[in-house]
């Protein structure tokens, strides 16, 4: 360190300054701590969507929701689609798989007039036209039931077609987080009434990691024991077993 003498001056005393090394030559050391990283799933179940539901699609929420409520049984207190996921909960509490299926099919068969319903099998065969415009209504009118979604591409019989619906955050899953709920209350039921009741075949593939859902118009699902959905273990978070004591099988 090095010091030097200031000249003294009339009437004031003699002054040492001391003069530091350079800054450059001080080392700070920080402890930086990183979290730990998270899964994928818990990432998406973090990040909840914001859903702004306007009067037409509330009014189709609680048409639903009492519909299932009255082919159930059950009764909810809640409003909106806080009631429809509230509903369905209870039916996977108090039914098996098979029965829930059942009650899901009952449900959306009183929900439409069976007027409109034989007038889409009849007028709506099975083409490419029919296949892409089941796509594009869906992406249209459901966004209150799946969330937003997009039509895309696939190949059906050797050619390109838009027959697919793509779901990139399914409402209905995120909402319940619970992969028994979506299979025996929105897959299984919805494959059988779409083909059974408006004639059209469709598989209904849905992503457990960030909980995106193809819905395959023209595409017959895998038979049971093959389909990788219904052997896919619930969210270790199911809210269905956290409130309700369900059992979440497939």
């Amino acid at each position: 360190m090095a010091s030097r003498r200031i000249p003294k001056a009339a009437g004031c005393s003699p002054i040492r300054a001391v003069l530091a090394g350079p800054a450059e030559n001080v080392i700070t050391e920080k402890l930086i701590l990183k979290p730990a990283p998270e899964t994928k799933t818990e990432v998406v179940q973090k990040n909840t969507s914001v859903h702004n539901d306007n009067w037409f699609e509330l009014m189709a929420i609680n048409h639903l929701s009492e519909k299932l409520q009255a082919a159930t049984g059950v009764k909810s207190m809640k409003s909106g689609y806080e009631s429809l996921v509230e509903a369905t909960a209870m039916v996977s509490k108090i039914y098996n798989p098979k029965r829930q299926q059942e009650l899901v099919i009952q449900c959306l068969d009183s929900a439409i007039p069976k007027i409109i319903l034989n007038m889409i099998k009849t007028l709506l065969p099975q083409t490419q036209f029919t296949r892409e415009y089941f796509a594009a209504f869906t992406t249209v009118f459901f966004t209150w039931l799946i969330g937003p979604s997009e039509v895309r591409e696939s190949e059906f019989n050797g050619r390109r077609e838009k027959n697919v619906v793509h779901v990139k955050k399914c409402r209905f899953l995120e909402q319940s987080n619970c992969v028994g709920m979506c299979i025996n209350l929105c897959k299984m039921p919805s494959q059988a009434f779409i083909k059974d009741t408006l004639g059209m075949p469709v598989n209904m593939v849905p992503n457990f990691e960030d909980m995106s859902c193809e819905m395959i118009f023209g595409q017959e699902p895998p038979a049971s024991n093959d389909d990788p959905a219904l052997k896919q273990p619930c969210y270790k978070s199911c809210r269905a077993i956290q409130k309700h004591t369900a059992k979440c099988s497939s």
